[in-house]
């Protein structure tokens, strides 16, 4: 029998592991498995997870020494995009690998995205405002100082999956797209209808500019003072990639001083927002509580994804999704390819 260990920062006893469980196990039916749940301090983890021949991850932060004291573990599991809480170095170190769901909320984030680049442009929440203290006089008037939509520029800092999502959807309402990622190549910046550029052109050249950037060593604090004064005096920022690649003091004096226009913010150095942060009182700030991704298909659809990584490295199969693939060739389990459903001209 194959244990694994789901490690979550809170207890939630409200159901049995199987039922609490039951999206997981969709995937596991036919894997003998044992559910031990950990809610408790690291110490505690480490001595409960020596036995656990995979983990699973659940808003909770996996530490070297955490790592280092995992005896059978082939598989630390998140149901998540981003890897940032657990020590991916410490665990291609000790050959475990490491799986997330790059793939499963992309349309929700672009989704947001889109709705924070639109919010902020026709400042929704400052005509809202408006109407329900009475001031409907004052809507109109703001709004003629605002460019019309079409034609404007809508640059990316990363252009992954779901920034190449969210250029799709700003293409009907007539937006150019261009895009800044050092790790993919021209042609595929192009095929996805943006213009290649660099960092400085992005943020020169852009009216509204969308961060996409994972959490990673290279990326902490990339976006600063320098940065954000090279942007236009009228620029939007959008950030659904994550809070920390941004230096948000720097992003709050300009917004304060009139560097960059307005901000749609989904993302933040530190969560919660704390309620003395300035972006909470700013009205050219719009902002949500880190939420970009979800919907009804939220929780069923990366659970699933889980269990069926779980599936395949305890039946000794290659994960769907590393994101430390260096270590799956000595991990002693197997390349596997998916059934074709394409019929061979004697079928």
């Amino acid at each position: 029998m194959s244990k694994f260990l789901v490690f979550a920062p809170v207890s939630i006893p409200s159901k049995a592991p199987g039922a609490r469980y039951s999206y997981e196990m969709e995937a596991l039916k036919s894997v003998d498995v044992e559910i031990v749940e950990c809610h408790k301090t690291e110490e505690e983890f480490i001595e409960a997870a020596k036995e656990a021949d995979a983990i699973y991850v659940q808003g909770a932060r996996i530490t070297r020494p955490m790592i280092e004291a995992l005896d059978k573990c082939r598989l630390i599991a998140l149901g998540s995009v981003g890897v940032d809480y657990v020590d991916v170095v410490a665990a291609t170190e000790r050959g475990i690998p490491v799986t997330n769901c790059p793939d499963t909320f992309i349309e929700e984030v672009a989704d947001h995205a889109m709705m924070l680049l639109l919010a902020a442009h026709r400042r929704a929440l400052e005509q809202d405002r408006m109407v329900r203290e009475g001031r409907w006089a004052d809507g109109r008037p703001q709004l003629l100082g605002i460019p019309r939509l079409m034609g404007q520029t809508l640059g990316f800092i990363a252009f992954g999956r779901v920034a190449r999502a969210v250029a799709l959807r700003a293409r009907p309402f007539g937006l150019r797209t261009m895009a800044y990622d050092p790790f993919l190549d021209e042609l595929t910046i192009s095929g996805a209808g943006a213009e290649p550029a660099s960092l400085i052109e992005v943020l020169r050249s852009s009216d509204f500019i969308s961060v996409h950037l994972p959490a990673t060593p290279e990326t902490i604090g990339m976006l600063k003072e320098q940065h954000f004064r090279q942007m236009k005096s009228t620029a939007i920022l959008i950030n659904t990639g994550r809070g920390s690649t941004i230096v948000e003091s720097a992003l709050i004096e300009a917004l304060q001083k009139g560097w960059i226009a307005a901000a749609g913010l989904d993302v933040f150095e530190v969560e919660p927002i704390d309620a003395d942060n300035p972006l909470v009182k700013m009205s050219n700030v719009i902002l949500s509580p880190h939420n970009a991704s979800a919907s009804a298909r939220f929780d069923p659809a990366r659970k699933r994804r889980v269990g069926q990584e779980l599936a395949l490295v305890l039946t000794g199969r290659w994960p769907m999704s590393c994101v430390n693939p260096t270590v799956l060739p000595g991990s002693g389990l197997k390349r596997w390819q998916p059934i074709s459903m394409e019929r061979g001209p004697n079928a």
